[in-house]
């Protein structure tokens, strides 16, 4: 996607104001593997993906538990460091080589005070990830893991032929032999 679109999708901006965020924004490319945001870390940039798969996830005692997939328009963020400066929990590696629109959040925040629609722009894009992030508790804690599963194929088909199926498993909450059993029962 482009960066227009990408822009555009969270709040429609005017041309002038549209021009002086695209200032701030500069194109970067990973490789597939990369660690993008690490936890314990404030992180100082968000991102936007052009073209790519990324995901979220923590250090659990004995594994790591994915929490959140993001593909081509998504933002990855680390809600705590945009917020409140401060440390983020998730580390975010990319499950395939990314093309990422890249911004400095601290170049952002003096844009929100500079331009009332960059500045609602940023309202919109921190609402449309709470509501994200809502969707993503509510689903984990009162849908089953074969609930889960079935809303994974009917909104991001996708996922499932670009994602490891143990990645998917952690998304999920269960373990890679539970998620087999999921997929025989719904085929």
């Amino acid at each position: 996607m482009n960066i227009d679109q990408i822009i555009n999708n969270i709040y429609t901006l005017p041309e002038a104001s549209l021009s002086r965020l695209k200032e701030h924004i500069v194109e970067v490319r990973y490789p597939k593997g990369h660690i993008l945001m690490k936890a314990n870390k404030v992180e100082h940039y968000l991102y936007l993906i052009k073209k790519g798969l990324v995901r979220a996830y923590t250090d659990s005692l004995a594994n790591e538990l994915t929490f959140w997939f993001g593909k081509e328009g998504d933002a990855i963020i680390s809600m705590s460091s945009y917020v409140e400066n401060q440390r983020g929990y998730e580390h975010i590696e990319l499950l395939e080589d990314c093309e990422l629109y890249e911004v400095d959040s601290r170049d952002l925040q003096q844009l929100y005070f500079e331009d009332i629609h960059i500045a609602n722009w940023g309202r919109k894009f921190a609402e449309q990830e709470l509501i994200k992030t809502e969707k993503r508790f509510i689903s984990r804690q009162f849908r089953t893991a074969s609930e889960r599963y079935k809303e994974l194929l009917i909104n991001n088909p996708d996922l499932i032929q670009r994602v490891q199926l143990g990645h998917i498993a952690s998304y999920l909450g269960i373990t890679q032999v539970s998620l087999s059993r999921i997929r025989v029962d719904i085929k």
